[in-house]
């Protein structure tokens, strides 16, 4: 039979393994004593082993201990002791990291009372806050101690410290705990502080409490208490201020040696000093003057020190992760945030109430019609990048770049936009019998592209035929239906884009959009963690109460409830600052990748330089004009069709995509390359943009439009 260690058995486990020769023979003996209890969990264990995402690397599923506990006389087989603490710590991630943890198992606390210090104690080990806990306290438990101390009657008689010890041995038989039972004395606190990283001070009296803060300064180790009344907490950071006077300064000349020896009626002034009793609540300073009269001692309710010991361990967190926590003190009032309760937001209220207007009618008069027209062209963002002008026999479509984002580089997207508009515009000139040829200008210093149209008698019956098309072309997001396209919908887009002197490519089937899905997920994944990018994307959206004729109406997302959520996450700075700090964030192109596979198709819109080499704003923007014709088409064909905008779309060198994310080049390149070979798309092309093609119901919201000059909105 095993011969415990009578200073440890009383707390402590025993931890055995099986490999070990000697641990063998004492498991053999174990199990042939009488009275002695086995628990084999392995089996679960090695099972929720399994189930972890991402487990540490190296875990090692067939090691495994048995873990012998006197008190219990009981036997339980765990597994070793890595995978032990990654299956018991694994739903701390993200709230902390496997490296914050592994910093934070370096810590050795200290803990000088086990009544509040109980709880201090086990919220610590039960968050795997540190690596390593000294309890001190000479007293022993009492039923009247149950009201806050989380024991049982079986404890009562025990020593305070070996009852906290045998808790977070039963949560973790791994963890080193050391006790005092004897208590922390004036002569032996120095010992007590050795090697500590952080000490807390939850005891009664008031010289050992002075005596623990002068150690503390000595030592340069960062001292914690919290007294329960309003979530009263003080932070005394002697490791960054030695010369901090104990207690704040609130005792003033007290010395610890003034405080020895007090009754109960005697600490009160002194007690009363550091608790500020201004800011006691009203039971507890009542209560105070009731102490040794109709009430024994000072009050504290369990629930008041469960928040205690949160304050605690988040307090530790910082001081052991390096953040920021400065000394002095604070309350973190349950009570006053109860009275403050407040019916919730919502996150999709209002959203359904902005009414829709009425599609405009055309205006009358040929010139305004022609510029309206002009107006409901797509652009990034939905943010029109252009300025209108007309007149008789003269219509200007000028590139405003006011508006450009990083991803619009050197204008390449406004440019396409501006080519899209211009198409519109000759569409309605056709349909009005005023058709003209137009002339592109890049070089005039009022605009870096400017497209005129001159007005006069003429037609052209294909693009009079667009007309109609283009006041009611939009976007629609919906899912839609992965129907398969007839065999004759991609050449009649491809025949529209030639027009233009672009081409159309395209990927169908689940297994290529699929691909190409998860690319462009990627791409969004860059787009929400480059700060820059994260910024002017949610710029865009646009909510009930914004004005609403420029920029994404959040309604025209039709989005799930879920993906309201999402949203208001996802607009979130501090939190795209921690995915970018893990590496993570797969789930930020969540809604693009979900779109992508529920389409019939994927199609880019490629197109040359017409004088060969690098494209100028002007070839961009008779792409542009592809891209409206390829567009118009898609809906004539009963298809609902979505641009899609990876980072990358408008970047022709690294260089380009350097100055859109820095931080993610290296990976931007590499999906440009693999979305390219996956669409098929030769090395000397640029794409003006891709759309995303499905059979899905009508979308429930349309884009607005600024008004323009001749319009019935106008002013």
């Amino acid at each position: 039979m095993i011969e415990p260690d009578p200073l440890t058995a009383d707390y402590r486990p025993f931890v055995l393994d099986p490999a070990d020769h000697a641990d063998a023979a004492t498991l053999r003996q174990l199990a042939q004593s009488a009275g002695i209890r086995r628990y084999d969990l392995r089996a679960g264990l090695r099972a929720e082993l399994a189930e972890l995402t991402g487990p540490p690397p190296g875990l090692d599923p067939g090691e495994e201990r048995w873990v012998y506990y006197p008190w219990r006389h009981a036997l339980v087989a765990v597994l070793g002791p890595a995978a032990f603490r990654a299956i018991r710590t694994d739903r701390n991630r993200n709230k902390l990291t496997r490296g914050e943890q592994q910093r934070l198992a370096q810590l050795t606390v200290g803990v000088v009372g086990q009544s509040v210090g109980h709880s201090v104690a086990y919220t610590l080990a039960l968050e795997g806050a540190c690596g390593l806990l000294r309890l001190a306290d000479f007293d022993t438990i009492e039923l009247s101690n149950l009201n806050r101390v989380p024991g049982g009657l079986f404890d009562v008689g025990v020593n305070k410290s070996v009852v906290t010890a045998r808790r977070i041995a039963e949560l973790d038989p791994y963890l080193p705990v050391e006790i005092w039972p004897t208590g922390v004395l004036i002569d032996t606190v120095d010992e007590f502080l050795d090697g500590l990283s952080v000490v807390v001070e939850e005891c009664d009296s008031l010289d050992i409490k002075f005596a623990v803060r002068e150690a503390a300064r000595r030592r340069r180790i960062p001292l914690l208490m919290d007294t329960s009344d309003r979530g009263l907490f003080d932070v005394e950071r002697y490791d960054l201020e030695p010369g901090r006077e104990p207690f704040h300064g609130l005792l003033g000349a007290t010395t610890g040696a003034q405080l020895a020896d007090l009754d109960t009626k005697a600490k009160a002034p002194h007690v009363l000093r550091i608790l500020d009793p201004g800011q006691l609540s009203s039971r507890m300073a009542a209560s105070l003057a009731e102490v040794g009269e109709t009430i024994t001692t000072w009050p504290q309710l369990g629930s008041d020190v469960q928040l205690g010991a949160a304050i605690v361990t988040a307090a530790v967190r910082r001081i052991g992760l390096g953040a920021k926590l400065s000394s002095g003190r604070t309350r973190v009032d349950l009570e006053a945030a109860l009275d403050s309760l407040a019916e919730p937001g919502y996150l999709d209220e209002g959203i359904d109430t902005v009414p829709e207007l009425p599609a405009d009618e055309p205006p009358a008069d040929p010139v305004a019609a022609i510029l309206a027209c002009a107006q409901r062209a797509p652009s990034g963002g939905n943010v029109q990048p252009w300025r209108l002008r007309g007149e008789p026999g003269l219509i200007e479509i000028a590139l405003d770049p006011t508006g450009s984002t990083a991803m619009d580089i050197e204008l390449r997207g406004s440019a396409v936009a501006v080519g899209a508009a211009l198409h519109n515009a000759r569409a309605a000139a056709a349909a009005h019998g005023l058709l003209g040829e137009p002339h592109w200008r890049v070089d005039d210093p009022a605009a870096p592209l400017l497209a005129r149209l001159r007005l006069r008698a003429g037609t052209d019956p294909d693009l009079a035929a667009d007309y109609p098309l283009a006041l009611d072309r939009h976007t629609n997001r919906r899912l839609g239906a992965t129907t398969p396209l007839p065999g004759t919908v991609v050449p009649a887009l491809g025949t529209a884009a030639a027009a233009e002197d672009a081409t159309v490519y395209a990927i169908t089937g689940a297994d290529a959009l699929a691909e190409a899905a998860a690319l462009l997920g990627a791409s969004d994944r860059i787009r929400h963690l480059t700060p820059q990018l994260h910024g002017q994307l949610y710029a865009e959206l646009r909510w009930p109460g914004d004005d609403l004729r420029t920029g994404i109406d959040v309604r025209t997302l039709e989005p799930a409830p879920d993906e309201l959520a999402k949203l208001q996450v996802g607009r979130r700075t501090d939190v795209m600052d921690r995915l970018r700090e893990w590496s993570a964030g797969a789930t930020l192109g969540e809604s693009t990748v979900d779109r992508v596979r529920a389409s019939s198709a994927l199609v880019a819109i490629g197109f040359r330089a017409r004088a060969g080499g690098i494209p100028d704003l002007a070839d961009y923007a008779r792409a542009g004009a592809a891209v409206e014709r390829v567009w118009l088409r898609a809906h004539l064909l009963g298809l609902a069709v979505q641009p899609v905008s990876p980072v990358f779309l408008y970047a022709d060198r690294r260089e380009d995509l350097r100055s859109v994310s820095p931080e993610f080049t290296d990976t931007l390149a590499s999906i440009q390359r693999r979305f390219q070979d996956l669409m098929g798309l030769p090395e000397d092309e640029n794409v003006a943009l891709v759309l995303r093609l499905s059979y899905a119901a009508a979308a429930s919201v349309r884009s607005r439009r600024l008004p323009v000059p001749g319009s019935r909105n106008d002013g």
